[in-house]
């Protein structure tokens, strides 16, 4: 029996699913440009489905209703929202800064910027939830 060659992936992306779509289109679609650079490529707020895009890394985040994939999923589980499975992670310069950009786009904040020493030196990270109530971390540390 040989080896298979390994399978190509053309593009690797986080499909965030949520219940509050238009919610959190306008969360991300404030916060994306100025925390990473990804800007809106697809979509819009009453699409079911809206794509960010970096210059570098196309796609970079994609929203989607979580009704629209329900469907194709065969389980009515995908239909609710339940526990912290996963969380976005954002490195960032000034966590701070990227904090309030969040909040006033409609964040609550679990955990306030705090310094953690304990994840490595000059480490700052801030807890927070989007529209959906997912949960996003912003970080900033040296590597």
């Amino acid at each position: 029996m040989g080896t298979r060659p390994p399978i190509l992936v053309e593009t690797l992306h986080t499909r965030l699913l949520v219940n509050k779509y238009v919610e959190c289109f306008r969360f991300y679609n404030a916060v994306l440009p100025e925390l990473t650079g990804a800007k809106l490529a697809k979509g819009d707020e009453q699409w079911p489905y809206a794509r960010f895009d970096v210059e570098f890394q196309k796609p970079y985040l994609a929203l989607m209703n979580r009704q629209v994939m329900t469907p194709h999923a065969g389980s009515a589980e995908l239909s609710r929202s339940g526990g912290d499975a996963c969380l976005l992670c954002f490195r960032v310069a000034d966590v701070d800064a990227a904090q309030a950009v969040c909040v006033a786009a409609g964040a609550t904040i679990v955990e306030p910027a705090v310094d953690v020493p304990d994840w490595g030196e000059d480490t700052r990270i801030a807890l927070l939830r989007d529209p959906d109530g997912n949960l996003v971390e912003l970080q900033s540390s040296p590597d």
